[in-house]
């Protein structure tokens, strides 16, 4: 029986151009009726799907048709079916973000690559870090902090030059932007259940915001982040690129 198909596209005209070549050739269906939803973009569009896509039973196949494809298959029109037949899954949770503004008030939101503290002001930021109640830190003077899943480990949190993590580790990486005090501090790896809380010191002074993915939020005193495990991201790729190896290859590379 053949899987019922529904495409996403990015705004990009390749993007639109590949949906308008794929629908005409494989039909397509809304994403509440399909069994399987096709991204077609890069990861930026990649991420968006499957936060759309969350409270679906349809794992989501991504193409590339954007300028960052790590979560994206190759693109191909000819031979969708077979690939999708053949497909390995991945299920990911999210990290959730709770942010409390100056003003007392709260965002939530949820992160499938990371949550990060960004200063947003000219002075470095100051954060304390407590894991689980526990003070671990009393003062980190950086430019940022973040905290990574495994599936976004070669994101921002590489870039940062922190640790790649393989797919099941159940470990989340911490990462510092230019730790200015302590002098370069490199990080931790914490287990996938940690509470995590970042208190911003001198908040007026040194102003700092939050990311969810794309979701940004300023002016935070505090941001608590924790794994959700009742929210699963199932995503399909390629036999033989599946995201454990392409994690691994992209350390070798």
């Amino acid at each position: 029986m053949s899987q019922r198909i529904a495409f996403a596209a990015s705004r990009a005209d390749v993007a639109q151009t590949a949906r308008a070549a794929l629908v005409t050739r494989y039909g397509d269906v809304a994403p509440e009726e399909a069994d399987v939803v096709v991204a077609l973009g890069g990861d930026g569009f990649m991420l968006q799907t499957l936060h759309a896509t969350q409270h679906l039973r349809a794992p989501v196949y991504g193409m590339n048709r954007g300028t960052i494809g790590f979560l994206m298959n190759a693109y191909s029109e000819t031979d969708l079916r077979e690939r999708l037949a053949a497909a390995e899954e991945a299920t990911i949770n999210p990290l959730s973000m709770l942010a409390t503004r100056a003003d007392g008030s709260t965002v939530q939101a949820l992160a499938i690559n990371e949550v990060s503290l960004l200063r947003s002001g000219p002075q470095a930021a100051k954060l304390r870090i407590t894991i689980d109640d526990r003070l671990r830190m009393a003062e980190l003077v950086c430019d940022g902090a973040l905290l990574s899943t495994p599936a976004g480990s070669t994101a921002y949190n590489y870039s940062a030059h922190g640790p790649i993590l393989p797919i099941g580790s159940e470990v989340l990486a911490l990462t510092a932007m230019s730790a200015f005090r302590p002098r370069r501090w490199r990080g931790a790896l914490l287990p996938k259940n940690a509470v995590v809380r970042f208190d911003v010191l001198e908040a007026e002074k040194r102003p700092v915001m939050a990311e969810a993915d794309a979701k940004s939020v300023l002016e935070v005193v505090s941001v608590e982040i924790r794994s959700e495990p009742s929210v699963a991201h199932h995503i399909l790729f390629d036999p033989g690129h599946g995201l454990e190896e392409r994690l691994i290859n992209e350390q070798f590379t």
